[in-house]
């Protein structure tokens, strides 16, 4: 054969699919292809969710899944009073759960009766909270109302550093680190951020420098104090504050250890460790030792499942030194690209984190956020993905099965399609890719998330108000054949 005539009629061949690939494409199955890019270097998947997907072997036949849910969906939940308080019974459709939010609500009446006293919150997500996007305006709403300053715990590193406005983070490139994330057996526990850092540089200075955000009531670094971890030999780290420098020793002989940088009030300042190679470095926080203090604890591609892999002392150690009061779990964006629509898996999976955290932080209330809706398109429309309303299900049901609050973001936010109109309004309060919220859907979301918190409080200021003017709560009673209480045993029919 002739190479030139072969050469053309290669190409020929090539070009004509191309161009049939792209008349095709308009025609071809729902969801083969998507409208946003995805730069894959920032995109990170922990290893648990992978494997879980790996295991996940759909034992359960969709048919038997819906009607599991149908039968669910209207059956009541009736509370037994706590501390003599008793929330309304609610069904698992409209679930929020702010029965098992009482010891919080308690903790916030106390803190308003006493603006000494002081409530912390740990938010624990995914890429919906990296910069401090939502987690700030729940902070920022909290401390309006009750007081507080400062922004809490901060990670020495973490990816969105640079987009942070709540507080800046500059650091030198030779920090080791240990994430939760994709580690399963670190050097040392990870800390209550998930992460642990090491600054192993023998020959060159690991520092870290931090500067107070323009946020409100994030302005200056309140108290701060870093947080670190057990090794056998001590360190020194150099704290250069304006044309100071305050030389500190690290004595890392507990689990979890404490060393204040200054008391009162900084604008920024710099840490330079030095000889402290075998210590597990974690963070600092920034309080100001009352109101309301929220920290935030996102990580990029994470399911949740990682946390189930705390070390409970640890965890128990930290709680002795910064007293949480609620953990909320915001995750569900790196679950739902999977392709398919049953979570009995991550369902079991998340239940086994909430309980590691029940270990970990003794007696504090829990709030699980559902998925926010997403969108994809079929048949040329973008529309809600099919796998959101199973996702948000399954989330709603290891809620329930551990006895946390509920926050429902789908339908907070809209339902059905709402992704599609909070990028299409103008202004958008979403992106192009149709799963995550800019900077001013975010603070829709923060301020969303905060009011149906606080519509639970002040029910509870009025349940409580009731018991001490000597009202007796409802007796607990046996549910009727058309209000059935829902067992633990009964959610996963």
């Amino acid at each position: 054969m002739n190479t030139k005539s072969y050469f053309f009629k290669s190409f020929a061949i090539v070009a004509l699919a191309f161009f049939a690939f792209i008349g095709f494409k308009q025609v071809l199955p729902n969801k083969i292809f998507s409208d946003s890019k995805v730069d894959s270097k920032n995109v990170l998947i922990d290893s648990l969710l992978l494997e879980s997907v790996a295991k996940d072997s759909l034992s359960l036949k969709s048919d038997s899944i819906e009607e599991s849910e149908r039968r669910l969906g209207q059956q009541k939940i009736v509370y037994d009073a706590s501390q003599g308080i008793e929330f309304p019974s609610e069904t698992f459709d409209n679930y929020k759960g702010y029965q098992y939010l009482i010891s919080f609500y308690e903790k916030l009446y106390q803190l308003e009766q006493n603006p000494q006293n002081h409530v912390r919150i740990a938010y624990y997500g995914d890429s919906m909270t990296d910069g401090d996007l939502i987690v700030q305006d729940v902070r920022m709403n909290y401390q309006e109302r009750f007081g507080g300053n400062g922004v809490g715990f901060v990670s020495i590193i973490s990816e969105s550093s640079a987009s942070r406005g709540s507080v800046k983070t500059l650091f030198s490139k030779n920090w080791k680190i240990q994430s939760y994330l994709n580690v399963k057996r670190p050097i040392s526990p990870f800390g209550v951020n998930g992460h642990v850092f090491f600054a192993n540089d023998k020959t060159n200075a690991t520092w870290v420098q931090y500067e107070a955000g323009l946020n409100k009531y994030s302005t200056s670094l309140n108290n701060p104090t870093l947080f670190y971890g057990k090794a056998s030999k001590k360190g020194n780290v150099d704290f250069i504050i304006g044309k100071d420098t305050l030389h500190k020793s690290l004595t890392p002989n507990n689990l979890v250890n404490s060393l204040k940088v200054t008391s009162g009030s900084v604008k920024s300042f710099k840490a330079n460790f030095i000889h402290a190679d075998s210590i597990p470095i974690y963070g600092f926080n920034f309080d100001n030792g009352s109101g309301i203090h929220v920290d935030n604890f996102s990580q990029r591609g994470n399911s949740g499942l990682p946390i189930s892999m705390f070390d409970a002392n640890v965890m128990q150690a930290f709680n002795n030194n910064l007293k949480y009061d609620l953990i909320i779990l915001h995750y569900g964006t790196n679950v739902l690209n999977y392709g398919t629509k049953n979570y009995f898996w991550y369902e079991k999976g998340m239940t086994k984190t909430v309980n590691k955290i029940k270990e970990s932080f003794p007696g504090v209330s829990i709030l699980i956020v559902s998925t926010a809706d997403k969108s994809t398109k079929y048949d040329l429309e973008m529309k809600t993905d099919s796998a959101v309303v199973p996702l948000m299900k399954a989330q709603k049901k290891y809620a329930l099965e551990t006895e946390s609050g509920f926050v429902n973001l789908y339908t907070l936010m809209g339902g059905d399609g709402s992704m599609v109109k909070w990028v299409d309004e103008s202004p958008a309060k979403a992106n192009k890719d149709y799963t995550h919220f800019n900077q001013r859907g975010a603070k829709a979301i923060g301020n969303l998330l905060y009011s149906q918190l606080n519509q639970g409080y002040e029910q509870y200021k009025v349940l409580r108000e009731k018991r001490e003017a000597g009202v007796k709560p409802k007796a607990i009673r046996k549910p009727k054949a058309d209000s059935v209480s829902v067992k633990k045993d009964s959610v996963n029919e």
